[in-house]
């Protein structure tokens, strides 16, 4: 058993050194938990002391296998309680992040079958994200973000990367959600930005920054 504040811990450094491909500093982390580097540098020790991390002050934080293992396992509980929430529940994708937060630290692994179970074992969260399977192996799929499509080109919405509440809001302004069409019409020389056919219907402008977090299957 581990306290919610060292499971989120966890999960924050699999997430960061997922992104950066690198060991992870003390400073990303608490930048990522929004939260003092010394107070990180104190849960760090206790993380190492468990086994759950190898740590060397001013050379970066790596999971061990058992800390990969509860990291992974937070993530799975975390996906499936988004799929609850907006299959079952109705809530929509940009309200589930910060109560499957709460839901993940559960800690009955029967709950959590059952759960998978009635869900009839999703691979894919609602904003597109692999959902790790009991023994924690994601389902991995091809795809390429808004970005990298061509003029003339089109793809279907699989996942965004960015999940901020205020970004969802936007796409929603915008009628852009999982399997919503995009088609690329003009891409601008100058800062990349794209001009976009949504569903066959809407045109719209996006930046580059938001065209790399829109990712899609190219059809």
């Amino acid at each position: 058993m581990f306290s919610v504040s060292e499971e989120d811990h966890l999960k924050a450094i699999f997430k960061i050194a997922e992104k950066e491909k690198k060991a992870v500093s003390t400073n990303s982390i608490a930048a990522y938990m929004n939260t003092a580097p010394a107070s990180v540098t104190d849960m760090l020790k206790k993380l190492a002391d468990k086994d759950l991390i190898q740590y060397q002050k001013y050379k970066g934080v790596t999971l061990s296998p058992s800390g990969s293992k509860v990291a992974i396992q937070l993530i799975r509980k975390h996906r499936l309680w988004e799929v609850f929430l907006v299959e079952k529940l109705k809530f929509s994708w940009e309200e589930v992040h910060e109560i499957a937060e709460q839901l993940e630290h559960i800690q009955s692994d029967d709950l959590v079958l059952r759960l998978e179970k009635y869900l009839e074992f999703p691979k894919f969260d609602p904003h597109g994200d692999p959902i790790p399977n009991m023994d924690g192996k994601f389902t991995l799929r091809s795809q390429w973000s808004v970005a990298e499509l061509l003029p003339g080109h089109t793809g279907i919405i699989l996942g965004v990367r960015e999940h901020d509440k205020s970004f969802l809001l936007y796409l929603n302004d915008m009628k852009i959600k999982l399997g919503t069409s995009i088609k690329v019409l003009q891409k601008t020389t100058y800062d990349q930005s794209l001009r976009i056919l949504i569903d066959g219907r809407f045109e719209n402008l996006i930046t580059k920054n938001v065209a790399h977090q829109l990712l899609v299957k190219k059809v």
